[in-house]
């Protein structure tokens, strides 16, 4: 019982981490106009609070090998609650953009730290407990707009000091709840991070060639979606309304992901979603009208939301004791580096001139060629499983 109630204050420390990372993409409209700034600017912003998510991973992953891993989880709590903070008084882009990346570390030792705690806490069932997780953290992006519309009414600071304030309560009920809980030793004979994380490589470069492109691909997609549909000739409500649809497919996809990640096989299955992933997303540049692009938003949302479980568990399923944290630590550290870059790269294209349809579609295509060499490398048993 005492677990449960420490998982349920990490479910809802995860709900306010992703909010942070989510909460800049429906205010990017306001920024723009605030700040007087163009669309590379902004996606930049966003760029910047996923490179902080990435920055710190390996500096954490260290860490872990000389601190307990709920110190780290406690830890990443408070830097959200000061980050929020300080970028809710933003007075100028520059300012945003320090508190955006501020924000972002505070994901970034999160997820580190707790995601080899959860698997820990929970050994039998990793693939359902990430997917309970995941679904946590999926809310804050279904909510984020309408919490965005909702604070508007008044200021768009507002979402910010929300969190801020969220994070600072939720991280004092994870310390009470930790205190309460006989923890698991697990992860005590990870001392060396260096030697951890190369005994793996087979893994972490199997992991990122299997699902490093696809989320570069979506970090473009989703931080632009309003823009994108707006472009399709819907309304700014109606836009708003399918980057939220795409968000809510994402709440059972953690869930379902997770789940069959306990019982199919890592690899074939995290290929499988991939591909999907690919037509989705070619399929939906070929549809202009509302029901239609509702149900692929909603296709889009579930497929690519389910990979991320499938991930978190092939890593931590399959990595032992001894290296786990190390080596998951590496991993997403260059798989946050690695998609943070989507937003930015997309935001310049089309600044250029390029269309979305355009940009997706070969993004679809590249993402689909990829997937079929990696079939033959899997078939061939050259990729770790």
């Amino acid at each position: 019982m005492s677990r449960t109630r420490l998982f349920a204050s990490l479910c809802g420390l995860v709900f306010l981490l992703n909010l942070a990372r989510i909460i800049f993409a429906p205010l990017l409209d306001v920024i723009i106009a605030e700040f007087s700034i163009g669309e590379a600017t902004a996606g930049l912003l966003v760029t910047l609070a996923w490179v902080g998510s990435a920055s710190p991973r390996l500096p954490t992953g260290w860490l872990l090998t000389k601190v307990p891993r709920h110190y780290v989880v406690i830890g990443s709590g408070s830097i959200l609650a000061v980050a929020s903070g300080f970028a809710a008084t933003a007075t100028s882009v520059r300012h945003l953009m320090i508190g955006a990346f501020l924000m972002g570390i505070a994901s970034g030792v999160y997820f580190v730290s707790a995601n080899p705690f959860l698997s820990e806490l929970f050994p039998e069932r990793v693939g359902r407990i990430m997917g309970i997780h995941g679904a946590a953290s999926q809310i804050a992006a279904v909510i984020a707009a309408p919490l965005v519309a909702l604070t508007l009414l008044v200021d768009w600071r507002l979402s910010l000091w929300a969190i801020a304030i969220g994070a600072a309560v939720v991280t004092g009920y994870t310390v009470l709840a930790a205190r309460a809980t006989q923890l698991p030793r697990a992860g005590t004979e990870d001392r060396d991070f260096v030697a951890g994380a190369l005994s793996e490589w087979r893994i972490i470069v199997t992991a990122l060639a299997i699902v490093g492109a696809a989320s570069f691909v979506w970090q473009g997609v989703f931080n632009f979606y309003e823009l994108y549909m707006q472009s399709k000739g819907l309304s700014s409500q109606a836009s708003g309304l399918m980057l939220t649809v795409v968000f809510a497919a994402g709440i059972p996809a953690f869930y379902f992901g997770g789940d069959l990640a306990d019982r199919l096989p890592h690899v074939p299955y995290l290929l499988g979603v991939v591909g999907v992933f690919s037509l989705c997303l070619l399929v939906l540049t070929t549809v202009d009208g509302l029901v239609g692009l509702l149900v692929l938003s909603a296709a889009v949302g579930f497929v690519i939301h389910a990979l991320f479980p499938a991930t978190d568990t092939y890593l931590l399923d399959t990595l032992p004791d001894s290296t786990r944290g190390s080596a998951y630590a590496v991993f997403s550290s260059m798989w946050m580096l690695t998609q943070a870059l989507g937003s930015f790269v997309l935001g310049l294209f089309v600044e250029a001139g390029y269309s979305y349809d355009l940009l997706f579609r070969i993004a679809a295509v590249f993402l689909g060629t990829t997937v079929l060499a990696l079939v033959v490398l899997e078939r061939t048993g050259r990729l770790a499983r």
